[in-house]
């Protein structure tokens, strides 16, 4: 509560790290409401990000949580392979993604070149840069379906076996069964997500500086480079704080919403 109270102080001021700290009021939050086509190009790039990259992630997560709950020779190693990237260190893994995104020889163009397909710019295009990443983001999903998987497990045998005395179907299985239990581990992951991708920093940093011209300019990777590049650090605690606020307004709505869609055992 110290450092926030620390922040929040500092965001009222014109602190940077040669100078003395002097008391401005709210004018760091007017000069990025209303001065600063940054502010709000980082906000866009992260918006988007968030929302391309958390659906794909959940359907993504939950279809190979599926694949991966039945009983088949060989599960915990199919497992293991699925689970590994997750726990690759951030720089291993942008290294890896910085050759596979590679114009000129990637491996990811050699295979659309092997069909006979344009090959593709990948983070170097400022279209392409946020696709690529939540490429890299998906293959990164391996927490957001273990946590799936062990919902999975939990799901009581006697309903299906319910469903199938009552005539039903495989799909019927999934959808009267499976979703609806799902939904709290679904609302989990969702919010988890959101939160996460909205703080996106590491693949801007190490792979694109966010670029290019600032295609990949992610709100945090931002507030870095205004506090520790630019040493303007009361402007870069007033971004923090509207990205706390964010944040917070994001997650209220989530939970005030989740009533309508997330199922709890024992409710009406």
């Amino acid at each position: 509560y110290v450092i926030w109270f620390a922040s929040l102080i500092i965001s009222l001021t014109d602190w940077n790290i040669a100078g003395k700290p002097n008391y401005i009021g709210i004018e760091n939050y007017k000069t990025m409401f209303t001065n600063d086509p940054l502010f709000y190009k980082s906000l866009t790039v992260t918006m988007y990000y968030t929302l391309v990259s958390v659906p794909i992630i959940l359907i993504a997560a939950f279809l190979v949580a599926l694949l991966l709950n039945q009983k088949v020779k060989g599960l915990a190693i199919f497992r293991t392979i699925f689970y590994i990237p997750s726990i690759v260190p951030v720089i291993a893994s942008s290294v890896l993604w910085l050759w596979l995104f590679n114009p000129d020889f990637g491996l990811l163009n050699s295979i659309l070149t092997s069909f006979g397909l344009k090959k593709m710019q990948w983070i170097f295009s400022e279209t392409q840069v946020i696709p690529s990443l939540v490429l890299m983001n998906v293959w990164g999903m391996g927490n957001t379906m273990v946590i799936f998987l062990a919902g999975l497990q939990g799901i009581p045998e006697y309903l299906y076996e319910a469903v199938e005395i009552d005539g039903g179907n495989s799909w019927h299985k999934f959808w009267h069964v499976t979703i609806p239990i799902m939904t709290p581990i679904i609302f989990f992951n969702f919010l988890m997500l959101i939160i996460d991708n909205l703080q996106v920093f590491s693949k801007a940093y190490v792979m694109t500086e966010g670029g290019p011209s600032n295609a990949s300019l992610f709100y945090v990777f931002y507030l870095f480079r205004t506090a520790f590049t630019h040493s303007e650090l009361g402007y870069s605690c007033a971004l923090a704080w509207i990205l706390f606020a964010i944040i917070l307004v994001v997650t209220i709505i989530i939970f005030k919403t989740s009533n309508k869609w997330v199922y709890y055992e024992g409710e009406d």
